[in-house]
């Protein structure tokens, strides 16, 4: 009887969804999802970040498979500091090899190279506070519950340019969105950082390292949205006071 009750309440609670009524996110803090942008619309974003750092981005949908973007940035812009830009425009390719279905995760091949926070030109290591995702793979599973979307996504990536620190190991990542309304999501997600300190996949550990990012999304009107991201909540407290807070604002439109 027990077992019976436990489906039906899953069966009401969780039902896989062929078409989602709201697209689903095509990345979230900070890693890249298997969704994609459909064709002919474009998303326009802009990341605040600590330091004072702004990050704009621009992404277009050629296909339903394929997008393509650049992003901008630079540290101290807001404040009374001299900006430092980025040294270059960062690059984002995306394509979905596999569509999802009811049993498949939907599978996207990228590339992205925008790294998160400040870029330390003057240190020997040459590269952003959080190291950009570079090449990488992710799947995506989308089912729908009585509150809206449910995400899972996985991936492993490996960093191309950002590795004059000789840390040049594959990563790993993994993180989950959940709509509890049209209007409202809580992002989670975590980024093992294996390029970028001393752990491998065999000593991989939520308390040994890696980047805990959480984070709510209010879509204020269908096509614009805002973020409030709280990252780094594994914090190491001799190296960071406290974690550190972020806010997006990303326009998605049609041409």
């Amino acid at each position: 009887m027990q077992k019976l009750v436990f489906i039906i309440l899953f069966t009401f609670l969780f039902v896989e969804a062929q078409e989602q009524l709201y697209p689903p996110p095509t990345s979230l803090i900070t890693i890249p999802t298997a969704g994609s942008l459909t064709r002919g619309s474009f998303s326009a974003s802009m990341r605040m970040q600590k330091d004072g750092g702004l990050l704009n981005s621009l992404s277009v949908g050629f296909s339903d498979r394929f997008m393509f973007g650049l992003s901008l940035g630079a540290s101290n812009l807001i404040g009374d500091r001299k900006p430092i830009p980025n040294p270059r425009p960062e690059l984002m390719i995306k394509y979905r090899i596999i569509d999802e279905s009811i049993r498949l995760p939907a599978l996207s091949l990228g590339i992205d190279s925008q790294g998160f926070g400040k870029y330390n030109e003057a240190d020997s290591i040459r590269r952003y506070d959080v190291k950009g995702y570079g090449l990488y793979l992710v799947s995506s599973k989308n089912w729908k519950s009585i509150l809206g979307n449910l995400g899972l996504h996985f991936g492993v990536n490996y960093n191309l340019t950002e590795n004059i620190d000789q840390d040049d190991d594959l990563n790993l990542f993994t993180g989950f969105d959940i709509e509890f309304n049209p209007e409202f999501s809580f992002l989670i997600e975590y980024n093992a950082a294996l390029n970028q300190n001393n752990m491998t996949a065999e000593t991989i550990s939520l308390s040994n390292g890696g980047f805990l990012n959480a984070g709510f999304r209010f879509s204020i009107f269908q096509n614009l949205h805002l973020d409030l991201h709280f990252n780094n909540l594994l914090f190491d407290n001799e190296k960071v006071d406290y974690y550190n807070r972020e806010v997006k604002i990303n326009y998605i439109e049609y041409f």
